[in-house]
């Protein structure tokens, strides 16, 4: 510990913490065995003086600290050692992780390691290929499974189109709801074939079932050239995302309303799309696209789980064309 005097306050967050996991745990294991779901949020900066995140994925530990410049090194790895000896998880479980908010926010696939290893996890009927060692997020969005679970229900004899996919649980959810087709579009080379793996894992097969990877600005005018139309869509993008020269090539907060209008334009007339975002700073700008219906649905969509105070995980909208 640089400064001793820390030590004996840091040591008694780590208590109140572990102590706060132990009861949240508690009260929501047996609930979510029931349904068969093992990736849950347990502490989400419920004490304002521990800025932390702790989920739990199958008997492994995701502790993330949400950084500042006042941050200490020894902190974290203080706090995990603490959780994981309560819930009686092996150190080799626990994996910890630096949140810095802002303009990083939205790299999903920056790589940490390159353990390249993954294990299995349910949601409901469905399980996902996760991997907490190598990358920021491990490949599965929790504070989703609602709004997975709309998109399931809606899904039947639909044209599903999911744009940002990331690993493709959206549109799992969409195929075993009986979609007709489904269309994945990532620009990650990594995410798409993650999202093969997944839906392998889930009996998916290939034929009906595309994965593209793409810019989805670049998809969505080749979509539109080729007559290309959908009846159900989901868009979470990132927050900003750059080019490999580190110039930035989108911004959420100017781009959503240029990127919504090019969804617009391959939607069949009646259809819904689904838009959400983990910006905290959100301000939309949806009135003069030409959907007949924008709704906010954001507490339908977040899990008790993820219900807190301190910050919205996310936020989400219900759009008809």
């Amino acid at each position: 510990m640089h400064d001793p005097k820390l030590a004996p306050k840091y040591e008694n967050q780590a208590r109140m913490l572990a102590n706060k996991v132990q009861k949240t745990y508690k009260h929501l294991r047996k609930r979510f065995a029931r349904q068969n779901i093992n990736v849950f949020r347990l502490y989400d900066w419920d004490i304002p003086e521990i800025r932390a995140a702790v989920d739990w994925y199958a008997g492994h530990l995701v502790i993330a600290e949400y950084t500042r410049k006042q941050s200490t090194p020894e902190w974290l790895p203080l706090m995990g050692r603490a959780v994981a000896e309560i819930l009686e998880v092996p150190s080799k479980n626990v994996h910890l992780k630096e949140r810095r908010a802002g303009k990083q926010d939205g790299k999903r696939y920056e790589r940490i390691d390159t353990t390249d290893k993954k294990f299995v996890v349910s949601e409901r009927d469905l399980k996902f290929y996760v991997n907490p060692w190598d990358y920021i997020d491990t490949g599965l969005f929790s504070d989703h499974r609602n709004t997975r679970q709309m998109v399931r229900e809606m899904a039947r004899d639909k044209d599903f189109l999911n744009l940002y996919c990331y690993t493709g649980s959206f549109s799992c959810y969409a195929a075993k709801g009986g979609a007709r087709t489904t269309t994945s579009v990532d620009r990650s080379e990594t995410a798409i074939a993650w999202a093969r793996e997944n839906m392998e894992l889930n009996g998916i097969p290939e034929q009906g079932n595309r994965l593209v990877q793409a810019d989805t600005f670049d998809f969505l005018n080749r979509a539109k050239k080729e007559g290309r139309a959908y009846d159900l869509a989901v868009v979470d993008p990132p927050s900003y995302s750059t080019t490999r020269n580190r110039r930035m090539e989108f911004d959420i907060l100017q781009d959503h309303p240029k990127l919504l209008a090019g969804v617009l334009e391959v939607m069949k007339p009646g259809s819904l799309v689904f838009f959400s975002t983990n910006h905290q700073d959100f301000e939309p700008r949806m009135e003069n696209l030409g959907f007949s219906e924008a709704r906010e649905i954001t507490s339908l969509t977040i899990p008790e789980d993820y219900v807190s105070k301190k910050k919205t995980i996310h936020r989400c909208w219900k759009m008809v064309v």
